[in-house]
């Protein structure tokens, strides 16, 4: 791993439940993102062409250093992303379970022997060469293992550009490769802005692909970019899941859940189930059985084990979320929060009577959720449908042919039914419509780093 950030400027990360600097990091520039990208190409030829078993090996040493230093990675994250401490231990484990999972790669990345005439046909998995993985502020450190784990363990090279806003423990994980003896340009972290180290990433002929999380809108660019060059390109963009509650269901467990299913990381999620749908006949006590819970949310000090939601990331995401929730707005009730320093936002449950009200399909990446009526399970596929965003989801119902109907007939890449799991890193995970291109996860992510060859062998003169 090398960390590369040279450039006169510099950027002051701001811990968001107190506004205090936590660090200033250096900006790097163009030339640092080019010289970058020519190490990683270099690096490229020995790193493909190490053993199988030594690349796995490698891997399992960073994952041996990550979850040694857990603990540091997760008080990191908590300053500097304002995470609860529980989700920042689980998000450092997480790096520490898929590079686990991810070494096994390289000496299961299997080709095929083909029945041809004439000869013995065979196809090989061939690494593209460097991949640019582009990661967002909202989940900094489980989004960056998703790109660059697999990448790396497929036999490419890797340069890696955090957001601004939280770009420490992407560092702090690039210090921790090289310390498990992954070798010199391998996995380059390069903090730096979007419209300048992101978008070489798009512009450079010697990255071959590009992963990148983060807005629809720019995703399209980035998209876009990489088409001039017929570059690859894996988008994870954004959401406006339906959590879907039917009347045959544990009413009790699924309002008691719905909270965290958007409240998490104070919504900041592109899973977030942010659109509650609920049939039209247990509407109301479904209300009534939802308020307590959401009163009951802790939103506390991120760093106290008791918290279950911590701050909002900036002092712009705060006024984005506010402007969502005008004094007029339909607010059924809301929990609590801090006063003072800090950019806290209580959780609010609105009942808009317009389901095209735009605090019910737009992504609003934050603690609010829109509660809206349906009356049967053909309407709830419908409005679970209706939007451009397909990323998440969950069912509740104890009927089990509605709840394959009800899942097959919603739009969307990742569905839970009597639960809100979406992400397990055995599994694959992206989004329909505008959330996305490709899949990240399980076994399937190794083919979008990879290329087959055909070889053809004649045994016949």
């Amino acid at each position: 791993m090398t960390t590369v950030s040279t450039s006169d400027a510099a950027y002051d990360v701001i811990n968001p439940a107190t506004e205090q600097i936590v660090r200033t990091v250096a900006m790097a520039d163009a030339a640092a993102a080019d010289a970058a990208i020519v190490r990683a190409r270099g690096a490229f030829d020995s790193w493909r062409r190490i053993a199988p078993a030594d690349r796995g090996r490698l891997l399992r040493r960073f994952a041996e250093q990550v979850d040694a230093h857990l603990e540091e990675l997760a008080q990191l994250e908590v300053a500097n992303a304002g995470h609860t401490i529980s989700n920042a231990r689980w998000e450092a484990g997480n790096v520490r379970d898929v590079l686990t999972y991810y070494s096994a790669a390289p000496e299961r990345l299997f080709g095929r022997q083909i029945p041809v005439a004439g000869g013995v046909d065979i196809t090989f998995k061939e690494p593209l060469g460097v991949v640019g993985v582009i990661v967002p502020w909202n989940f900094p450190m489980p989004i960056a293992g998703w790109g660059f784990v697999p990448a790396l363990a497929a036999g490419n090279t890797v340069v890696l550009k955090p957001a601004e806003l939280t770009p420490l423990t992407a560092m702090r994980l690039g210090e921790l490769a090289l310390d498990a003896g992954i070798p010199e340009g391998v996995f380059t972290v390069l903090p730096g802005k979007g419209s300048i180290v992101g978008q070489r990433f798009v512009d450079h002929m010697d990255v071959r692909k590009i992963v990148f999380t983060g807005s629809t809108e720019v995703g399209k660019a980035v998209m876009a970019g990489c088409a001039q060059h017929v570059k690859r390109v894996t988008l994870e963009l954004g959401g406006k899941s339906a959590n879907v509650v039917f009347a045959d269901s544990d009413l009790e467990k699924a309002a008691a859940t719905a909270p965290y299913a958007v409240f998490d990381n104070a919504g900041q999620d592109c899973c977030a189930r942010s659109r509650i749908l609920v049939e039209r006949r247990v509407f109301d006590r479904f209300m009534e059985l939802l308020e307590p819970a959401v009163q009951g949310v802790r939103v506390e000090d991120p760093g106290l084990d008791t918290a279950e939601m911590g701050p909002l990331i900036s002092r712009k995401q705060w006024d984005t979320v506010a402007s969502y929730v005008p004094d007029d707005a339909p607010v059924a009730f809301r929990g609590s929060a801090p006063e003072g320093p800090g950019f806290w936002f209580a959780p609010t449950v609105l009942t808009p009577a317009d389901p095209r009200d735009r605090a019910v399909t737009e992504e609003i990446f934050g603690p609010v959720v829109s509660v809206v009526p349906f009356e049967d399970e053909a309407d709830a596929i419908r409005l679970a449908n209706d939007g451009p965003y397909g990323l998440s989801g969950s069912i509740w119902t104890n009927d089990l042919g509605r709840a394959f109907r009800v899942a097959r007939g919603i739009e969307t890449g990742n569905l839970s039914v009597n639960s809100h799991s979406s992400v397990r890193y055995s599994t694959p995970f992206g989004g329909f419509k505008s959330s996305g291109l490709g899949r990240e996860l399980g076994p399937d992510a190794l083919d979008s780093f990879t290329d087959v060859k055909n070889v053809f062998l004649a045994t016949e003169g």
